[in-house]
């Protein structure tokens, strides 16, 4: 009988947790609606990813992915409040809810995505590790770094990685740590390393910092695969699934030739893929329990992939990169989404 009434109790409360699970899982959207804001989490300052100017205000890829998403929601971009943080800060501020979202230049790796309990959902920006050194040093390739010292960031993907190519290649290094990406560029400058290791995408941002940026190269070698994307809390499919199809219509957007210009004519479009992404047919918002006009809000207020890329990373911007595999599947790239149908 003792045996019976504890399986009993347990029954219960298996069905009291997944019923408290169900109910927090439901409540990332309804929380978000009733701040009247999105809280996202970004890095305290890195040149066309996110970084504030002297006024306060925000610009970079991760910064218009947090903006896309208060513009599904809100149909307001600006309804977004950003948190910066370290990288050994970021999972433990999304862990504990101090931000709906983190879209901070974030590697998407198997153990963080089934360890940390967290989702990543998608990649807005492909990468790889690689090497910025000074000019004068005469290095032109990564196997002539044998010895060399090297300016790292701590609580990175390129901790790991950076062991792993010195250890393939016979080689050693010595490493210098710092905190931040910031104070990696300022060691790098004053001379305390040879090389500064860090994304590419990243390096081209750190080498824009320097006082004379032609001083420095990065290196033809690649060592990585760094996906980096916006991530959310594991526990809620509806929150991972709006930030996912957030960013799966910028990357559709673009392919369909809808920008910020013409999105208002588009609306008059007969092409049934673009009625369905801009609400003018069918209910995809609802689906996600969004206004079904969320895909038009995206575009209008904050672009297509292509501008959000073009803008903040871009040949015309100070980080000066080329779309490289960034581009679209049909333009030689291997950015592909699913399409909203």
């Amino acid at each position: 009988m003792k045996s019976m009434t504890s399986v009993a109790l347990g029954i219960a409360f298996c069905a009291s947790a997944l019923t408290t699970t169900s109910v927090f899982a439901a409540t990332t959207l309804e929380s978000v609606k009733e701040k009247g804001h999105l809280q996202c989490g970004v890095t305290s300052g890195l040149p066309g990813f996110s970084q504030p100017d002297e006024k306060g205000a925000w610009t970079g890829i991760d910064v218009d992915t947090c903006r896309a998403v208060a513009a599904a929601i809100f149909g307001d971009a600006k309804a977004v409040e950003f948190t910066p943080l370290t990288a050994k800060e970021r999972f433990t501020a999304l862990q504990s809810g101090e931000i709906d979202m983190l879209s901070r230049n974030t590697t998407w790796t198997l153990t963080r995505d089934v360890s940390l309990g967290l989702n990543f959902a998608g990649v807005n920006y492909y990468d790889g590790q690689g090497f910025l050194v000074n000019k004068d040093i005469g290095v032109d390739d990564a196997t002539q770094l044998d010895g060399a010292t090297v300016c790292i960031q701590a609580g990175t993907t390129t901790e790991l990685n950076l062991s792993d190519y010195f250890r393939t290649k016979g080689m050693e290094f010595k490493p210098i740590v710092f905190d931040t990406s910031e104070q990696t560029v300022q060691g790098f400058a004053a001379g305390r390393c040879d090389v500064l290791t860090s994304d590419r995408s990243q390096l081209a941002a750190l080498r824009s910092k320097l006082s004379d940026p032609g001083s420095a190269k990065i290196l033809p070698n690649t060592i990585s695969k760094e996906p980096l994307g916006p991530v959310v809390r594991q526990g809620d499919d509806q929150w991972f699934n709006i930030v996912k199809w957030v960013l799966n219509v910028q990357i559709n957007a673009e392919e369909l030739g809808l920008t910020m210009a013409n999105v208002d004519d588009m609306l008059k479009s007969d092409n049934p893929s673009v009625q369905r992404l801009l609400g003018t047919d069918g209910d995809m918002g609802a689906k996600l329990g969004l206004p079904d006009d969320f895909g038009y809000a995206i575009v209008k207020q904050v672009g297509n992939y292509a501008e959000m890329y073009n803008r903040n990373v871009g040949p015309d911007t100070p980080l000066g990169l080329e779309r490289g595999i960034n581009a679209l599947w049909t333009d030689g790239g291997i950015l592909y989404a699913p399409p909203v149908r």
